[in-house]
């Protein structure tokens, strides 16, 4: 799973151009002026339909309604009951809780690994993520946070479903 950040990332359309198909794309970037981000939505989801891959919008139900996109709900904006394919960010385990009874498709839990988006932010840890992950049966929770290619056979076992990502996608 990629996620957009202008900072990390400059050109999100070539690196999702690159992903497998099946991959998870999250528009974030909601500091953009709406046109903007709305141009860099339509280039996303262009490249996501031919690729097979498929397009979230963090926070914003309208622009993924006009992108025939799902919704990534940050944890404190979490509707009781989600719509369509939906993500949701999680830090701790009543925001695991909430996300499955609200019903969403898959969670990233976060950070699990020291991380470049929130230098010196206290993190999870591998043991502590799996704990967590153990606890919600049936819920497919995505490690996001410090996960690159050096750390990523770390999740080895953990019970993750996949890993979410932004620098570790650089083209």
């Amino acid at each position: 799973m990629l996620l957009t950040d202008r900072a990390r990332l400059p050109d999100p359309v070539a690196a999702v151009a690159l992903l497998p198909r099946g991959s998870l794309v999250i528009l974030r970037d909601g500091d953009l002026p709406a046109g903007a981000r709305l141009a860099l939505g339509l280039a996303l989801a262009s490249v996501c339909r031919r690729r097979g891959l498929r397009l979230l919008v963090a926070g914003d139900p309208t622009l993924a309604r006009q992108l025939r996109a799902g919704v990534h709900w940050p944890e404190k904006r979490l509707p009781p009951r989600v719509r369509g394919f939906a993500t949701a960010a999680a830090h701790g385990m009543a925001a695991l809780i909430r996300a499955r009874r609200a019903g969403v498709s898959a969670v990233l839990l976060s950070p699990v690994l020291p991380t470049a988006s929130h230098p010196g932010a206290p993190h999870l840890g591998i043991v502590r993520f799996a704990g967590l992950v153990r606890r919600v049966p049936g819920l497919a929770v995505y490690a996001l946070g410090g996960i690159d290619g050096t750390t990523v056979g770390r999740l080895a076992g953990s019970g993750a479903a996949g890993i979410a990502a932004i620098g570790a996608f650089r083209p």
